[in-house]
């Protein structure tokens, strides 16, 4: 199984709070949040590629000594991750085999990587039901399928929040990359990686999975930052003061 972590952007809304690095390379009770990700996929026989882009050489300094691939979107400011997700294709690392794709700010457990490998689905959808008056990106379900998704979706239209990470089987690869590459060649480079599959949702049903009562954030906001420290200090005991892991780590 290969693994897709996307890491390249900036991450306007948080940056003001970090010291000019990639949030993906905050402190999460030691050690950076990508390192922490990419060892967990690592550990479990799992064959991880990180794209990157903004403050690149940062990540992958955090990522050294790992037998992790490295994909670099040289474009990352005037695409958004469907751009990055292409060029781990147009590489030749995004082939025919079971997959997940992950945004690379998100912390998230072995856990719901267990939840993940034990579905039976072609693709799923990672969503969160206890999240629907606070979030970011909402879905609305029906009979546990896509139907509606958005930032701007009304309390009646949205039930859970997704949480930025899918999963896919090999049988479902060549009818996302060929979406994915359609997209691309319409020069919608300003869109995300997950509009390939949000788009095939009118053609075809797309599995939401909830994961309620597992804990996962994706690092987009201050507050959200601060609930990933609350949650590894009590379940590690590691306390931490929200300090930036330098590039130095090793």
């Amino acid at each position: 199984m290969k693994a897709f972590i996307l890491a390249a952007g900036k991450g306007s809304r948080i940056s003001k709070y970090l010291p000019n690095i990639p949030k993906c390379t905050v402190d999460v009770g030691g050690q950076p949040l990508i390192r922490q990700t990419v060892e967990m996929l690592l550990n479990n026989g799992i064959d991880p590629t990180v794209i990157v882009g903004y403050r690149h050489a940062e990540i992958e300094r955090v990522l050294l000594g790992l037998p992790v691939h490295i994909v670099y979107n040289p474009f990352y400011d005037v695409t958004n991750s469907i751009g990055s997700l292409w060029m781990a294709e147009n590489a030749g690392l995004f082939t025919e085999e079971d997959c997940i794709v992950a945004n690379g700010d998100v912390y998230w457990s072995q856990g719901i990587l267990d939840f993940v490998l034990a579905q039976k689905e072609e693709i799923i959808l990672l969503a969160d039901s206890a999240r629907v008056l606070d979030g970011d990106y909402f879905f609305g379900t029906e009979n546990g399928m896509l139907r509606r998704y958005g930032k701007e979706l009304t309390l009646e239209e949205r039930d859970c929040e997704y949480t930025g990470i899918a999963a896919m089987k090999a049988s479902f690869v060549p009818r996302f990359l060929a979406r994915l590459n359609s997209l691309i060649d319409s020069q919608c480079h300003g869109k995300w990686w997950e509009d390939a599959i949000y788009s095939l949702s009118s053609e075809e049903d797309i599995p939401v999975k909830d994961i309620r009562g597992q804990f996962w954030a994706e690092v987009d906001f201050i507050e959200d930052y601060r609930r990933i420290l609350d949650y590894v200090s009590e379940k590690t005991g590691i306390k931490t003061n929200g300090s930036i892991i330098t590039p130095d780590h090793r």
